[in-house]
């Protein structure tokens, strides 16, 4: 047992047990390093507890409700999902609790890792203070995540609302939920409770889904529409109030005029921030600012021996992106090796139904940088398997050189985010599109549409009057 203000030394002190914390903890750990790791509140950060895990479960309870009002097109009669919220609760929380011994004190402890349950702030730039403990390291990794963004809105003060932080302890039946927010966050938790039997208002002060390709996010919309679902875009001036029934009035201005939306609960989904304050980086040397804290090509911060990872360190906010960001920062503290990110292939998923995927370069991209590129675009009623699953909505999008190089895929459909990984691969390595073309699919697959479209990079040429002409010729000396 640690008396007051021990001193512990190791070789590297992690602070957060987020997924880019835990990564760099059991990487270092087994790879024969010392390692301290300090977390505050819950094992397993945002992505366990209150992000890509309950909110992909609650999504989960949502298709299901929804499956029973679509499956007449099967000849099943359809019926209106009765929704126990308790028991949605439960369901949420119970794939949490499956998933939480991975990310869990014990196994970590057993992997040698000296884990610390306290807040840990710098005392100065080799030493950090968690509860009573003094910890000093050779290296130190910033892994404190981020948190939900609540902008300044007026009247919000006066209202009680839900953020990703606390919409999932939830076990009440919602009636209407106003969503402020329309990126990937809102438009998940806004489906998630519209299947689950909720009417669903989203107000969003610019484009829904603005970091995709208005292309695709249409056909999310136009499902999400088809639903049921309540849409204010370009919105300014938003207020908010609490009605004289208890409930909540959101107003804002638009192009159209004034909108305005009387919900039984709201959500705010506004985007995230990075988790800095109590750190006392100055006393470590650490620049930073709101958004993130500073590194470079390595991940460094200005503080050389101290690194940066996951949503702390941006420029993506995304578990994965954590993950690859430990390598990297792993293969620079353990082995002294220069390894540099490269954010040339990062892919993200919007999991809506449909989903909505990217990697690489959009066409928009490729035009802003000047490149000349083709634009391929495969249509899911032209899968067979689409048809079966009567899920044909949806769309691949291509982005190759005029010589076939792959610059980036989107796709927007029925599992999105399992077809965008062969072009994951054939972005990060600079693969043409012949790659594609020449593998073999099985029938029949969603996945087979990933072929096809690589495949019409090469129809005019080899339907052209040109190839005609010399199979003919060819034909002659059979």
């Amino acid at each position: 047992m640690q008396t007051s203000n021990d001193l512990l030394k190791v070789d590297i002190c992690v602070i957060g047990a987020g997924s880019g914390g835990l990564s760099v903890a059991a990487g270092a750990s087994q790879m024969g390093a010392k390692v301290a790791l300090v977390e505050k509140a819950e094992m397993g950060g945002d992505c366990l507890n209150t992000g890509c895990v309950p909110s992909k479960a609650l999504l989960a309870a949502g298709h299901a409700a929804q499956s029973m009002r679509d499956a007449a097109a099967f000849g099943v009669a359809a019926q209106t999902p009765e929704v126990n919220w308790m028991q949605v609760h439960d369901h949420v929380h119970s794939v949490i609790g499956a998933i939480a011994p991975n990310d869990s004190q014990q196994r970590f402890e057993e992997l040698g890792v000296t884990v610390i349950r306290a807040a840990g702030s710098f005392e100065d730039e080799e030493t950090v203070r968690a509860g009573d403990t003094l910890i000093r390291a050779k290296y130190f990794v910033l892994a404190t995540g981020s948190s939900a963004f609540v902008p300044p809105i007026e009247g919000l003060d006066q209202i009680d609302y839900f953020t990703n932080e606390n919409i999932f302890d939830n076990k009440e039946a919602v009636d209407h939920l106003i969503v402020i927010g329309g990126g990937p966050i809102g438009l998940e938790m806004a489906q998630a409770h519209l299947r689950l039997g909720a009417k669903v208002t989203v107000m969003e002060m610019a484009r829904l889904l603005m970091k995709d390709d208005p292309e695709l996010t249409k056909v999310v919309i136009d499902r999400l529409a088809s639903e049921g679902m309540a849409f204010h875009e370009g919105g300014r001036d938003l207020r908010l109030e609490k009605t004289a029934d208890g409930k909540v009035s959101a107003r804002c201005e638009t192009d159209a005029g004034e909108q305005c939306a009387i919900g039984s609960h709201l959500l705010i989904a506004t985007g995230r921030r990075a988790n800095v304050n109590g750190l006392n980086l100055e006393a470590a040397g650490v620049v930073y600012s709101a958004k993130s804290v500073e590194v470079d090509a390595r991940l460094r911060s200005s503080n050389r021996r101290i690194f940066a990872i996951g949503d702390v360190a941006g420029p993506y906010q995304f578990t994965h992106m954590a993950a690859y960001q430990a390598g990297i920062i792993i293969r620079n503290m353990l082995f002294k090796l220069p390894a540099k990110v490269d954010y040339s292939a990062v892919p993200w998923v919007t999991y809506t139904d449909p989903e909505l995927a990217h990697v690489g370069m959009s066409e928009a991209d490729a035009n802003k940088a000047g490149k000349e590129i083709r634009v391929l675009r495969w249509q899911f009623e032209e899968n067979d398997r689409a048809q079966a699953e009567r899920r044909t909505e949806g769309l691949i999008k291509v982005v190759t050189t005029p010589k076939g190089l792959i610059l980036g895929a989107s796709l927007v459909g029925l599992h999105a985010g399992e077809l965008i990984q062969p072009w994951i691969l054939a972005v990060s390595q600079k693969l043409k599109i012949g790659a594609m073309a020449s593998m073999i699919a099985p029938y029949p697959t969603l996945a087979e549409a990933n072929k096809r479209i690589a495949g019409s990079f090469y129809t005019e040429k080899l339907f052209s009057s040109t190839t005609r002409c010399i199979v003919r010729f060819l034909m002659r000396f059979s």
